[in-house]
C-alpha cells in the first residue's frame, strides 16, 4: 500500500509536468485498491460516469442495420454484460490536472465507438494499420494543431511531442487551449489535451525541446519514427533535424501557416535528397547561432521561397525586430495548417504515393481575393 500511495502522491506532487492519466481496471484487486485509496485521500476528485450511455452506443453502433428501440439496446447491454458489475466494467481514467476521474470502455470498445463515424472514409484495415504508427512533432503551436487533429482522428498509436517553450498569453490567438495553462510546457498542455480525448494513445514528452544530443533518442528510442512533423522556430533545429531524419530515412512534413502551403520531403524514399529540396546548399547547422536577425529572415525567405508567399507575410517579415517581435501566425491558417497536414500525414503512413515538394491550399486564390 505504501508504494501506491507514494506513486499517486508523486503523480500529483508533479502537476506541472505530468501529462499521463493513471488508468484503473476495477477487475484488478491491486488497482481497485489504489482508486479507493485515492478516492479516500482526495475528497475533491470529479467523478464523471456515463459508461452506461457508451455501452448503448457500443450495441447501435454493433446492430447498424437493426434500429434499435431504447428497451431493445437497453435489454441487449445487460446482455453484453453478462452478470458483470457496471461500475467495475471498462476502466476508471484519473486526470491529475484537472483532479477527474472518469468512466470510459476499456481500450478496444472504446477505439470501436471513437473512431466509428471514420469509417468508411478510413476503413477498419487502415485504422488498424494507423494504430501502429509513430509520429513526431517538433513545435507545439503549429503542431499544436497537427498533434490535436492526428489525435481526434485517431490516425497514429503514438506521439512524439517536443518543444521547449511555455504557453504565452500571445499564444492564445492560435492555440486552442484555455488561460489557466498560461506558463505551462507546451508540449505538455498538448499531451494533456489528447488524453484527454483518448487516454490510450501512446504520447512521449520532450518538454527540453529538441538538440544534438536527444535527436536520435526522439527519432528512433521505442522505435523508429514513420514520419517526422517539424513546425519549429529555430534555424538550427530546421536543418539539424533533417539531416538526422534523412540519415534514418524519416520522412519530413513542415507546415508554414502561410497560403496553406505543406513541405514533403520524402527521405523514406528517397535517402539522397537535398534538405529543403535542393533551395540552398546543406548548411552547417552549427553556423545559425552566428547569423543576425536579418541574416535570418533573409535565410527564412529562402527557405519559404519568399516569391511565393503572401504580401502580408512578405511585409512582415520587413518588420520583424522593427515594430513586430516575429512573423504573425493566425488562428484561421493554423486550424487549416493542422488539418492539410495532419492529412497529409494520414496519406504518407497508408503508404499512399505522396510526392515531395511543396503544395498549396490558397484560399484566397480558390475564392479569388
Amino acid at each position: 500500500m505504501d508504494s501506491i500511495t507514494n506513486y499517486t502522491q508523486n503523480i500529483l506532487g508533479q502537476l506541472n509536468i505530468t501529462f499521463k492519466p493513471l488508468i484503473f481496471k476495477l477487475e484488478n484487486s491491486n488497482d481497485k485498491e489504489r482508486l479507493e485509496l485515492m478516492l479516500e485521500r482526495n475528497a475533491d476528485v470529479l467523478v464523471f460516469d456515463t459508461i452506461y450511455d457508451q455501452l448503448i452506443e457500443l450495441i447501435k453502433i454493433e446492430n447498424p442495420g437493426v434500429r434499435l428501440s431504447q428497451e431493445q439496446a437497453e435489454e441487449r447491454v445487460q446482455n453484453h454484460l453478462n452478470g458483470s458489475d457496471l461500475h467495475e466494467y471498462g476502466v476508471w481514467v484519473f486526470y491529475p490536472w484537472s483532479r477527474r476521474l472518469v468512466h470510459l470502455l476499456d481500450r478496444e470498445e472504446f477505439h470501436s465507438v471513437r473512431t466509428n463515424r471514420n469509417n468508411c472514409k478510413i476503413t477498419n484495415q487502415e485504422q488498424q494499420v494507423l494504430s501502429t504508427k509513430k509520429v513526431g512533432i517538433i513545435g507545439l503551436s503549429i503542431g499544436h494543431a497537427v498533434a490535436m487533429t492526428l489525435a481526434t482522428e485517431r490516425s497514429i498509436g503514438e506521439l512524439r511531442l517536443a518543444d521547449y517553450d511555455m504557453i504565452e498569453l500571445s499564444n492564445l490567438n492560435r492555440i486552442q487551449t484555455s488561460t489557466h495553462n498560461l506558463g505551462i510546457n507546451k508540449a505538455i498542455v498538448a499531451a494533456r489535451a489528447i488524453a484527454e480525448i483518448d487516454p490510450f494513445i501512446n504520447i512521449q514528452v520532450y518538454r527540453n525541446g529538441i538538440s544534438e544530443g536527444n535527436i536520435d533518442q526522439f527519432l528512433t528510442e521505442g522505435g523508429k519514427l514513420d514520419l517526422l512533423v517539424e513546425i519549429c522556430d529555430g534555424l538550427d533545429i530546421k536543418f539539424m533535424t533533417r539531416h538526422r531524419a534523412r540519415a534514418f530515412e524519416v520522412p519530413v512534413v513542415m507546415d508554414t501557416s502561410d497560403r496553406g502551403m505543406i513541405d514533403i520531403e520524402r527521405f523514406d524514399m528517397e535517402p539522397q535528397r537535398p534538405i529543403f529540396h535542393g533551395l540552398l546548399k546543406d548548411i552547417d547547422p552549427n553556423t545559425m547561432g552566428n547569423l543576425t536577425t536579418e541574416e535570418k529572415v533573409k535565410l527564412v525567405g529562402e527557405i519559404i521561397d519568399a516569391n511565393n508567399i503572401s504580401d502580408r507575410l512578405k511585409f512582415s517579415m520587413t518588420q520583424i525586430g522593427k515594430t513586430i517581435l516575429s512573423w504573425p501566425q493566425l488562428a484561421s491558417a493554423v486550424a487549416l495548417g493542422g488539418a492539410i497536414t495532419a492529412d497529409t500525414c494520414r496519406k504518407i503512413l497508408l503508404g499512399v504515393n505522396v510526392k515531395s515538394g511543396r503544395y498549396y491550399v490558397d484560399i484566397d486564390r480558390i475564392v479569388g481575393v
